[in-house]
């Protein structure tokens, strides 16, 4: 039984950077393949390492900001990533329009009760927030 060339198995993988959830579950599936085969040749490990180096880069582009990020930097990834319209998503919390986009900009700083509100809407620690 013959046995693909990484050069094969590129072609078949098609691996890029992951700029879809599409993608990224697709190229997360042909990961997990791999990583279940008992038995790898040195083309699928190397095309193992491959496409781990391209989740590995998706994950770090849409996970949490870095930590020492500002409580309005970590607002507005969060509502970016929830892809709903910022004051429809905060008006609950903060009320006000105007207060919605202090808060995105920094110029509102978040209380104690609007952070735990933060913190229930987008099932994170309000400490974030604070």
């Amino acid at each position: 039984m013959p046995t693909a060339t990484y050069e094969e198995l590129l072609v078949e993988t098609v691996p890029a950077r992951i700029d879809t959830e599409q993608r990224y579950e697709s190229i997360c599936a042909c990961f997990g393949d791999l990583l279940g085969k008992p038995y790898r040749t040195a083309a699928e490990d190397k095309l193992m390492d491959l496409l781990g180096v391209l989740i590995l880069d998706y994950d770090r582009r849409h996970s949490m900001p870095p930590e020492d990020s500002t409580p309005e930097e970590i607002l507005q990834f969060l509502v970016e990533q929830s892809g709903k319209a910022a004051h429809d998503l905060l008006m609950p919390v903060f009320g006000e329009p105007s207060h919605v986009s202090e808060a995105l900009n920094g110029q509102r700083r978040i209380s104690a009760e609007q952070a735990r509100e933060l913190g229930r809407l987008f099932s994170v620690k309000p400490g974030l927030f604070v």
